[in-house]
């Protein structure tokens, strides 16, 4: 199945239910068979107290066969192809591809834009293997020394490279040159990245509290022990290739979007009166209000700004219901805490216990 819009091409194989092909503005960013679900070797310790990395494959999953697959699906009607094109619309198009390994399986959907080039996959998993770890492989057209970078609280680390299992928060990125695949997450925090590409850690299935001594069987042999991560699961990942300038400027906020999702209310408005102004509105797309909230000892406002991209910048906040506007000068991954009077229209720069700054920090953003 071949894809392509004004921004991106995307194949997906019919034999393997895989991605063949992610293409945005000509450039190659993933190599054959990505999203490919791997067992990999594992054992009974919940803690993975004698191992830093998890790269032995035990096994792949499969396509299902038409017949097993309507079977998983629900399909009453008989067999019907284990890779198909489920909706087709003016916005999207969502490819869904079922596979089966010993007594689990993984249903893919492969959700593609008509416009722009981010992608998104969504996997419901339904794991019953015991002692293994489940990866979604994602091999990479990344060249020889690619770095590997992720998400860590109020800023990006660099991850190994090696193969080692590595922890990042809301999203990673392969960088290579002045190109970058990034990839957005709503709560899968393991990794690991090698010339094989980036693998996405979904799910361990050891043992609950077992613990290796010496050369014991970790937990006995001689009877049922229940094993973690059993069951259905799903996950959700965005991923994106680009300039890396662009996609390290903006993956940030996109993955803030993807997992800081509204509250839904069930309401009934009239339609009549005037629409509400917004909160609050920072210019330019990088940086952060992280907090907003009245201060501990007053009526002023605390509002928190946050700078994810490593680069100084300057940024205007804008308080529409008071009238309040000001520029504010941000170093790389500065976390700046601002004391604000609604109604004398003053600021002062805090610390993060809103204890006011020496004059000179506070001159340095009047």
């Amino acid at each position: 199945m071949a894809f392509k819009t004004a921004e991106m091409e995307v194949a997906i194989n019919t034999k393997t239910g895989l991605m063949d092909r992610y293409r945005v503005g000509g450039v190659d960013y993933i190599g054959e068979n990505a999203f490919e679900p791997l067992v990999m070797m594992d054992n009974e310790d919940p803690w993975g107290m004698r191992t830093r990395s998890f790269r032995e494959v035990s096994g792949r999953f499969q396509l299902m066969s038409q017949e097993d697959g309507a079977r998983f699906s629900g399909a009453k009607a008989g067999p019907i192809p284990s890779v198909r094109v489920i909706e087709d619309g003016a916005l999207r198009t969502v490819v869904e591809a079922v596979f089966g390994y010993g007594s689990s399986a993984v249903c893919l959907h492969y959700i593609l834009p008509k416009i722009g080039s981010e992608i998104e996959i969504l996997a419901r998993v339904y794991w019953n293997e015991k002692d293994r770890m489940l990866k979604l492989s994602i091999p990479t057209a990344a060249g020889e020394g690619s770095r590997y970078l992720g998400q860590v609280a109020y800023g990006v680390q660099e991850l190994p490279n090696n193969g080692d299992e590595a922890a990042a928060q809301k999203w990673v990125a392969v960088v290579s040159g002045d190109k970058a695949l990034t990839c957005a997450n709503d709560g899968v925090y393991g990794s690991d990245f090698s010339e094989d590409g980036l693998r996405l850690t979904l799910l361990r299935s050891p043992a609950y509290a077992a613990h290796p001594i010496r050369e014991r069987p970790i937990v006995r042999q001689d009877r049922f022990v229940p094993r973690i991560d059993q069951g259905e699961r799903m996950f959700r990942f965005w991923l994106q290739g680009g300039e890396a300038s662009e996609r390290l400027e903006n993956v940030d906020r996109e993955a803030l979007v993807k997992n800081e999702k509204p509250a839904v209310l069930q309401m009934f408005p009239s339609g009549a009166g005037a629409k509400p102004q917004p909160f609050a509105i920072l210019d330019g797309d990088a940086v952060q209000m992280t907090a907003a909230k009245p201060a501990e000892d007053g009526n002023d406002l605390i509002i928190r700004l946050f700078e994810p991209t490593g680069k100084g910048r300057e940024v205007t906040v804008k308080l529409p219901f008071c009238g309040f506007e000001r520029r504010i000068a941000m170093s790389a991954f500065e976390i700046k805490t601002l004391r604000i009077d609604t109604k004398k229209q003053t600021m002062v720069e805090t610390d993060l216990l809103e204890r006011p700054l020496n004059s000179q920090a506070r001159s340095a953003i009047a």
